[in-house]
């Protein structure tokens, strides 16, 4: 029998403490074979995430089944403060469904979803949430800018610069061409040997970005996970084209702009750490030490992700690629 009433239905409605959650899966089985090395690169990961992100920003990590050193290790981390929660699945349940789990369960209005092996560089959170802001219809940013994305999944990117809601242009920006390369080099991608290869740019309210993105990383607005993401689970560990349907088509799905940051704030690492990885680190940290991290009150632009009929969005996005590659050149 119940005594008395539970306090807590007499406590006031809750306050949301961050505005912005950074989400990473990890599976590690073993520190053997293709993961002998790979816990040493999760840690480098999650402490430059820990080191750039400032007060705003919550870290989850979701392990996704594996060894009981990661586990201890994320625990250490949870007990000391420096990430916000850590979901434990005793068997893997697959890498999207513990990543859209976990976005779901999030209610902060920008929700960022990173691989194992991303590291982090200082100023990545200021310059995403920066894009959301001043950018209208953005449905999500890539701290990893990519020259070669501008036809990959951003009809509806395209269709506002064909109807001049948005500036564009190709322009050269020499200053990404080291970090381009270590992207390309990552995916064992032919490298650019031109530091004045041609980026495609879109400018609104005086804030540059590039259109398209590839999927490692991708910051994305909340309501994304909640209509276009689809409903039913995904039953697949990795790959078998699971961050396409539940990442990259949801986006252009949505009518949201799928943008990149104008400059690399972010590298893929691979499943080795090599010296120049911690040298990035190195920096975050002396960054972090000479300049304040002060946290900004997002305030973000309406966004409403459309459902569109399946057939005309298929019909459409066939036009809009090709009158854009028709009146738009790199060269």
């Amino acid at each position: 029998m119940r005594l008395g009433m539970n306090p807590q239905k007499e406590s006031k409605k809750i306050q949301l403490k961050f505005q912005h959650r950074l989400i990473i899966v990890v599976f590690i089985p073993s520190l053997e074979g293709y993961y002998k090395n790979v816990l040493e690169v999760f840690k480098l990961c999650l402490e430059s995430a820990i080191t750039t992100t400032d007060s705003n920003c919550a870290i989850t990590v979701v392990n996704n089944a594996s060894c009981l050193e990661l586990e201890y290790y994320l625990n250490s981390k949870l007990e000391e403060g420096t990430i916000d929660t850590v979901v434990h699945y005793k068997e893997n349940i697959g890498k999207i469904d513990a990543l859209i789990g976990a976005a779901r369960a999030s209610r902060e209005p920008i929700i960022t979803v990173s691989d194992v092996d991303i590291l982090f560089k200082q100023g990545w959170q200021v310059e995403t949430e920066r894009i959301f802001m001043k950018i209208e219809n953005v449905g999500s940013v890539a701290p990893i800018p990519c020259s070669r994305f501008v036809n990959y999944e951003t009809s509806s990117t395209l269709s506002k610069i064909l109807l001049g809601k948005v500036k564009f242009k190709y322009q050269s920006i020499p200053e990404n061409h080291l970090a381009h390369n270590k992207f390309l080099q990552g995916f064992h991608w032919q490298l650019e040997t031109d530091e004045n290869i041609k980026w495609p740019v879109l400018e609104s309210n005086g804030v540059k970005a590039i259109v398209g993105s590839g999927h490692q990383i991708l910051s994305m607005r909340r309501e994304l996970f909640f209509t276009t993401v689809p409903q039913e689970p995904s039953l697949t560990l990795v790959g078998n084209h699971s961050e396409y349907l539940y990442c990259d088509q949801p986006i252009n799905y949505s009518g949201g702009m799928r943008l990149a940051t104008y400059h690399n704030y972010a590298y893929h690492m691979g499943n080795n750490v090599e010296d120049w990885m911690q040298e990035v680190q190195e920096e975050n940290i002396k960054d972090l030490e000479t300049k304040k991290k002060d946290s900004v009150d997002l305030k973000l632009p309406a966004f409403r992700p459309k459902k569109p009929n399946k057939v005309w969005y298929k019909i459409k996005k066939r036009i809009v690629h090709k009158l854009f590659n028709s009146m738009y050149s790199d060269k």
